[in-house]
C-alpha cells in the first residue's frame, strides 16, 4: 500500500507538481456549473446582481434596516449585508460539499497516479472564481452610489488569505470524515445553519455584549468577515494583531486538516 506524506511541504509540491492539471479542473469545474445554459457564464455575475438588488429592497424598502454605528442610507445596510455574504457563501460552497467530495468522485480514488489531495484546491478554486465576480458586482454597485473605494480595497487579497488556508483546512477534513461517517453530509447542513448566524452577517460583533463578543471572535469567519467590510466599506486598516492571530490559526486548521486527510486516504478505496 502506497504511504502518503502528511508533510506540510507535501502540499505545496502537490500544488507545484499538479498545477498544469489544477488548472484544467477548475476552468471545467467552473465552466461545467452551466453547462447546457442559454446565458452560460454570464449567470455567474447575473446571480450576484440580482441578490445585490433582493437584498437592497428587502432590507432598505421593507425592513428599512440600519446598521449598528452607520447612517440612514437605504442602500448601506444592504452593501454591508453583500459584502459579509460573500465571505460566507464561499465558505459555505465549500464546506457543503466537502462531505461528498471523496465520494462523488470515487472513480479517482482507485487511480494511484491522481492526486486526491487537490480535489479541494479545484472546488475552492471555482468558489473562488465566483466571489470575485460578486466582489466586482460589489464595487460597481457602490461606485454607483458612493463615488470612488477606499484606497484599502487593493488589501482585499490579505484578507483572503487566511480564508483560504481555513477553507482547506476544514474541507481536507471533512472529505475523509465523509468517507467513513455517511451522517456528515447531514451534519455540515447544520454546522453551515448556526454559523450563519453565529456569524456577524446580519449585525456587528460590537452591538452584541462585551462578554460573547469575546467568544464571538473565536470564530475565524467572524474575524474576516469583519475585515473585509473594515477595508470595502469604512476604508480603515484591519487591526494587526486580529489579523495575525487569524491567519495563525488558519494555518494550523490548514495543516492540521491536511495531515488528517494523508492519513485517513490509505482506507479510501475498501470503503467506497
Amino acid at each position: 500500500m502506497k504511504n502518503f506524506s502528511p508533510s506540510p511541504q507535501e502540499i505545496f509540491k502537490s500544488i507545484w507538481r499538479n498545477r498544469y492539471l489544477l488548472k484544467v479542473l477548475i476552468m471545467r469545474e467552473v465552466l461545467g456549473r452551466y453547462k447546457g445554459s442559454i446565458f452560460g457564464l454570464l449567470w455567474s455575475f447575473l446571480n450576484p446582481v440580482f441578490m445585490l438588488l433582493v437584498y437592497t429592497f428587502v432590507f432598505s424598502v421593507i425592513f428599512k434596516a440600519r446598521w449598528g454605528g452607520g447612517s440612514d442610507s437605504k442602500i448601506e445596510f444592504a452593501l454591508i449585508l453583500f459584502a459579509g455574504l460573500i465571505i460566507f457563501n464561499l465558505f459555505a460552497e465549500c464546506l457543503s460539499r466537502s462531505s461528498g467530495l471523496i465520494i462523488a468522485n470515487a472513480n479517482y480514488v482507485k487511480k494511484v497516479v491522481f492526486p486526491l489531495e487537490i480535489l479541494p484546491i479545484v472546488f475552492l478554486g471555482s468558489a473562488l472564481f465566483h466571489a470575485l465576480i460578486s466582489y466586482g458586482v460589489w464595487l460597481i454597485a457602490y461606485m454607483i452610489f458612493y463615488g470612488l473605494p477606499h484606497p484599502t480595497v487593493l488589501m482585499m487579497p490579505l484578507v483572503f488569505i487566511p480564508l483560504i488556508f481555513f477553507i482547506l483546512g476544514i474541507t481536507w477534513a471533512f472529505s475523509w470524515l465523509g468517507v467513513y461517517f455517511r451522517d456528515m453530509n447531514q451534519l455540515v447542513g447544520l454546522i453551515i445553519t448556526v454559523l450563519m448566524f453565529l456569524s456577524p452577517i446580519f449585525y456587528p460583533i460590537k452591538s452584541l455584549p462585551e462578554d460573547i463578543q469575546i467568544f464571538a471572535k473565536l470564530n475565524p469567519l467572524a474575524q474576516i468577515i469583519e475585515q473585509s467590510r473594515e477595508i470595502l466599506f469604512w476604508g480603515k486598516i484591519p487591526n494587526l494583531a486580529g489579523y495575525v492571530i487569524c491567519l495563525i490559526g488558519s494555518l494550523l486548521i490548514f495543516f492540521m486538516g491536511f495531515m488528517s486527510f494523508q492519513r485517513a486516504r490509505k482506507g479510501f478505496a475498501d470503503v467506497i
